[in-house]
Parts: C-alpha cells; sequence; structure tokens
C-alpha cells in the first residue's frame, strides 16, 4: 500500500478542516483509498496530522488527478502558514496492524 503522513501548519485552525471536508468525504469515497484520517496535535494547535492510505500506486495516482485533489490543492495553498511536511512510502500490507506489546487489560 502507499502509505501518507502529511503536517500542515494552518493560519486559521477553525477554518481548516471545514474548508476541506467536501475533499476528504470524497478521497473517503474513491475505491482505492484505505484510510484518510486527520488528526490535531496537542502542542501546536495549528497543526494538522493527515495520515492516509491508498491500495497500490494506481490507485495513488488515480487519487492526485482527480478534481476534488486538484480543488484541495488550491484550497490548501491559501490555508497553510508554511510549506507541509510529508513522508511518503510503499510498505507490504492492507492497512493496519495490531500493536503486539499494548493489550487492554482485565477490568
Amino acid at each position: 500500500m502507499i502509505f501518507i503522513a502529511v503536517k500542515f501548519t494552518a493560519l486559521d485552525p477553525e477554518e481548516w478542516l471545514a474548508r476541506l471536508d467536501d475533499f476528504t468525504v470524497a478521497t473517503r469515497g474513491e475505491p482505492g483509498n484505505l484510510f484518510f484520517d486527520w488528526s490535531r496535535s496537542v502542542e501546536n494547535p495549528d497543526e494538522f496530522v493527515l495520515l492516509e492510505a491508498f491500495a497500490d500506486a494506481a490507485a495513488g495516482e488515480a487519487h492526485v488527478n482527480s478534481d476534488h485533489f486538484k480543488a484541495a490543492i488550491a484550497t490548501m495553498s491559501e490555508l497553510v502558514a508554511e510549506v507541509p511536511e510529508i513522508i511518503n512510502v510503499e510498505v507490504e500490507g492492507t492497512g493496519w496492524s495490531r500493536m503486539a506489546e499494548v493489550t487492554p487489560r482485565n477490568r
């Protein structure tokens, strides 16, 4: 799968997710999308982290060639305070695995 992590610093964090909601919904609806999840930093309220994955290179290519991706790039370019940081790698698997070291305790 193609795994991507991106850190964005927003000019206006209250506007960020609202303006990108259509993009988020459209991407999650793509046939090759495995997950597309936003998180907000607990240390920097202006920072958002996007974790996303696509089934394969073809799914990733379809994503970046989609109209909603192109529109989101334009929107994000208006909303970022600096150039985002990205990790983009191809890894084995089809999604999240379970962590072996941590399990729920019986209560």
